[in-house]
């Protein structure tokens, strides 16, 4: 049996869709989330549902009763400490589950990544090792649609902003970090290894702005912004505080030269190569 925590937000969804096509039978699966009514779409496809929450320890060993393999997606808000609090409780009720594997979505080079939410994924890494538990990490690299969802009104505007600079990034889409995460998860021999899972090109956020403004016909420029101006865009936006500080953290992080390397961890995986920046940038422009 295969847990995927998270299963109903936007990577754990797409890993549960993935083990099917690849051949995994539904009653193998089992969709583990905080909010059951979200994983209708999954029971109806025959995956077991089960209820557990990061918060609620005491839920989590019964959610993964009779798991073979568990995906534990990491928590995408809260402090770090509880975070990292989150990802201790699944790393405890796997151990006290039996299980045979855990997998953990880290970051891309997550010991030297200086981008704020680095250490959150360093300390579950420490976690994990300490327990003695099998594991396989996962260190995902920056998801594309996290610039790629302003796109379209970018193009409206004719302007993409941002405080990245000229900054290169190896950005990945989720759907292939979804299906890279399935082949592991279907695959023997994986405790002990560690992927770290990048694009096999890096673009910078001009050539994003270059390609979206080819293919939607009109003139989008990329204008680089200090990060406390960029910080106020974003807020007046309306966007959430946490979110507007993960954002421009990164942007800082990737003008550093974070995210500017490339591995053939992800694409050996998928067993061909990453999805390009052009493609990205076309399922962004039609969503």
């Amino acid at each position: 049996m295969i847990v995927v925590t998270g299963a109903t937000g936007q990577l754990g969804r797409q890993v549960v869709h993935h083990l099917l096509a690849q051949g995994v039978p539904a009653a193998q699966i089992i969709a583990v989330d905080r909010d059951s009514a979200d994983a209708n779409e999954l029971s109806t496809l025959g995956v077991e549902v089960r209820f557990a929450d990061y918060d609620l320890p005491e839920t989590l060993a019964p959610a993964f009763a009779g798991a073979d393999k568990v995906l534990l997606v990491s928590s995408p808000a809260g402090t770090d400490a509880t975070r990292v609090k989150q990802h201790q409780a699944v790393i405890g009720a796997a151990l006290e589950s039996g299980v045979q594997l855990l997998a953990y979505t880290s970051v891309t080079h997550a010991p030297t990544n200086t981008m704020g939410l680095a250490p959150v994924h360093r300390a579950t890494e420490q976690a994990i090792a300490a327990s003695g538990l099998p594991a396989v990490i996962l260190r995902n690299g920056w998801y594309a649609e996290n610039h790629t969802a302003a796109l379209r009104g970018a193009v409206t505007y004719g302007a993409l902003t941002g405080s990245a600079g000229n900054g290169r990034m190896a950005a990945v889409s989720r759907a292939d970090l979804a299906e890279a995460a399935a082949v592991v998860l279907t695959r023997e021999d994986q405790a002990g290894k560690t992927y770290d899972l990048t694009g096999d090109t890096t673009w910078t956020l001009s050539d994003l702005a270059a390609e979206a403004a080819a293919q939607s016909g009109t003139t989008l420029t990329y204008t680089d912004l200090p990060a406390e101006q960029y910080r106020q865009v974003l807020q007046q936006a309306g966007l959430p505080e946490h979110i507007v500080e993960l954002i421009v953290d990164a942007d800082v992080a990737i003008a550093g030269g974070t995210l500017d390397h490339v591995t053939s961890d992800l694409s050996t995986l998928l067993g061909r190569p990453t999805t390009p920046m052009s493609a990205i940038v076309a399922q962004a422009l039609r969503a």
